[in-house]
């Protein structure tokens, strides 16, 4: 352990990697810290007392997991009813809604997106929909997957609990309900949730979620929240060894930083990714149903909203004022201009005045007034466009379908691919060889848990880094479970249960 750092000192990455120690790393250095050397960000400074914070929240953790064992699955169902009438109550909500108020003041005042921030009727419904889901749902742990009969004994695979269940998300306070679902087989999670976020966040542990673990006779660390606006603290947790899951809910460098430190000391991850739907229109399209695609994919941003629409050259004369039409229709419903980025080469199907015009665009940070349509560069099609209320994507035109799917592959975060299309030897094509987890044939949004699934998502896969060993792309709370493998020798009057 060192206990100081000089400036100019080099330290070595385990790929041979060297990084010098600046003179403000060298001076905020203090004993018991640790700096880890990362190819992708250099040298990260995690102090002790972030350390310490981690720490001893995992332990109580890892300590409510051994509790969760003996625990009842009437127990656990309790909980979910607790917790969603804490949220029914008007006067624990309104407490809540007051500070997330100034959470979303402060985050606007910083220049920050609070489209996710802001608590809302919507939001307050659908995490009392799907805590409800959760309680009628059955218990996922000790469920027999698998029973073969031998001569002489019998095997059975079952679910068990894997252990705790670390979460970093960005400022989205409605991810504490939703990932409560990892109780319902027996696991426990730790939460470290981005600074905007993080008063919203406290109060709903402090006035809905732990009373509701103590009323129900669940351990009150069942549920943990990392009490650290650092993200150094979401890096110790990531590198803390005793847990059995890392998720990442977010995009870009900051999930895959996490991603790789939690790898480093062998666990096993769950990484959002980042986001971008992908559209492309083939031959047999008809403007109907590219206009409607286009429309229900851009209400809002998320990470499956439409990012990047090909067209097929054959089309692209009828086709592309439909899906301008479609994209002006989705930002009239926001009140607000939308922005273009048209990929080089595209620019003839284009009314000119697109490339002059001024418009008021909507981002984090306020109104700015912007070209309306730019042009972008082949390498860059793949860029997700975080918007905040002004819609905006990517639109190129295509030879054909061939060089949309090798497009998507070389470009793509691999997240969603829609094909719209008529052909059915298109959609089978396409279906063989786009390299990505989701794939459908209209819209975009229906990438979600809730959607697909009808439970409550803890987040979504891209394949941007490889696919996935045995599960789909939609992590929920019932599919985080290990197995056991169980042998009963015939004749002894056991019967497994």
């Amino acid at each position: 352990m060192l206990d100081e750092l000089k400036p100019d000192s080099l330290i070595i990455a385990a790929n041979g990697e060297a990084f010098r120690v600046s003179k403000t790393l060298a001076a905020a250095f203090q004993p018991g810290d640790l700096v880890i050397p990362n190819p992708q960000h250099g040298l990260l400074h995690l102090s002790d007392a972030e350390r310490q914070i981690v720490d001893q929240t995992v332990s109580q953790s890892v300590a409510a997991f051994a509790a969760m064992q003996h625990v009842t699955d009437d127990q656990i169902t309790d909980f979910f009813h607790a917790f969603s009438a804490a949220l029914k109550d008007d006067k624990i909500w309104e407490s809540i809604q007051t500070i997330n108020e100034h959470d979303v003041a402060t985050a606007t005042e910083r220049g920050r997106s609070t489209t996710r921030l802001q608590v809302s009727d919507v939001m307050r419904t659908d995490m009392i929909d799907g805590l409800g889901e959760w309680a009628e749902s059955d218990p996922s742990r000790n469920s027999v997957i698998e029973t073969i009969d031998h001569d002489q004994f019998q095997i059975q695979l079952r679910t068990a609990a894997l252990g705790v269940v670390g979460f970093v998300f960005e400022g989205r306070p409605n991810v504490l309900a939703d990932a409560c679902g990892v109780l319902r087989g027996g696991n426990t999670a730790i939460f470290r949730i981005g600074s905007d976020a993080l008063q919203t966040a406290r109060a709903m542990m402090e006035l809905a979620l732990t009373p509701a673990l103590v009323q129900s006779g669940l351990p009150r660390e069942a549920i943990a929240l990392v009490d650290s606006s650092a993200h150094a603290a979401g890096w110790a947790l990531f590198l803390d060894s005793r847990l059995a899951l890392a998720v990442a809910r977010g995009s870009g460098d900051s999930v895959e930083l996490l991603g790789s430190l939690a790898r480093s000391v062998g666990t096993p991850v769950s990484l959002h990714g980042t986001g971008g739907a992908w559209m492309i229109v083939g031959d047999s399209a008809t403007p109907e149903i590219v206009k409607h695609c286009a429309v229900k994919s851009l209400d809002r941003k998320v990470c499956n909203t439409l990012n990047t629409c090909c067209i097929v050259a054959s089309k692209a004369v009828e086709l592309v004022p439909v899906l301008l039409d479609g994209l002006n229709e989705a930002a009239s419903k926001l009140k607000q201009d939308y922005r273009l980025h048209v990929v080089e080469g595209s620019e003839e199907f284009i009314p000119g005045d697109a490339f002059t015009r001024k418009v008021h665009i909507n981002r984090a940070d306020g109104q700015h007034e912007e070209i309306q349509a730019t042009t972008l560069a082949l390498a860059d099609i793949g860029q997700e466009w975080e918007w905040e209320n002004s819609p905006e994507m990517t639109l190129i035109i295509v030879k054909n379908l061939q060089e949309a799917i090798e497009l998507f592959n070389t470009h793509s975060p691999r997240l969603v691919a829609s094909l719209i299309s008529n052909d059915e030897h298109e959609h089978q094509h396409f279906y063989e060889t786009i390299d990505a987890p989701f794939i459908g044939d209209d819209h975009t949004r229906w990438v979600d848990g809730q959607k697909a699934l009808n439970k409550p998502e803890l987040g979504l896969s891209n394949w941007d880094n490889g696919r996935l060993l045995g599960r789909h792309a939609i992590l929920t709370g019932d599919s985080v479970y290990t197995v056991r493998v169980r042998y009963t020798e015939a004749g002894k009057g056991l019967s497994p249960t």
